[in-house]
């Protein structure tokens, strides 16, 4: 029987560990904010697994990506409420 590829949740989780070095070097505030960045990774994995990339590290960044833009677009809708509001009761 012929060997399977690992998963892609698998692969992150593998990245993930590879990168352990650099978390622990990492100021502790920040170690947090790293651990989100595999999050995102996580959260979007099924549609890095359809990819099958040769490089697994391009659809976990693009997936990272994603996800902080849309982060960034949900932050930008509740600044423009926010400044709709206080325009009207001006």
């Amino acid at each position: 029987m012929g060997r399977t590829n690992p998963t892609y949740r698998e692969t992150i989780r593998g990245l993930e560990d590879q990168w352990q070095p650099f978390r622990r070097a990492l100021r502790c505030r920040d170690q947090s904010h790293f651990d989100r960045l595999f999050e995102h990774a996580r959260a979007h994995a099924d549609a890095g697994g359809l990819l099958n990339h040769q490089f697994a590290e391009l659809p976990l960044l693009l997936s990272i990506l994603v996800e902080q833009e849309r982060r960034l677009s949900t932050l930008e809708q509740a600044i423009d409420s926010t400044q709709r509001e206080a325009e009207e009761t001006d």
